[in-house]
């Protein structure tokens, strides 16, 4: 009996390390950030109609590729 809790405990413990490592959290990040920016698109779009939310999605997404384009880049 105490040889299968043993064997339970460290399996719990070898998947509970491995949950808390850092690998693949930066994939995860950015997949929130871009559902994110998804959802204000379609609020933005919802709330503007298509003509003013287009427009307003559009100034977004510029802004948001300049920022990108400019990581990086010395100034």
């Amino acid at each position: 009996m105490y040889r299968l809790q043993a064997v339970a405990h460290l399996t719990l413990a070898r998947a509970a390390a491995a949950l808390r490592g850092a690998r693949g959290q930066g994939t995860v990040e950015y997949v929130a950030l871009i559902l994110l920016v998804a959802g204000i698109f379609a609020a933005v779009v919802a709330t503007g109609g298509k003509d003013a939310g287009g427009r307003i999605a559009g100034k977004i997404s510029s802004e948001i590729q300049k920022q990108i384009n400019s990581v990086g880049a010395k100034k």
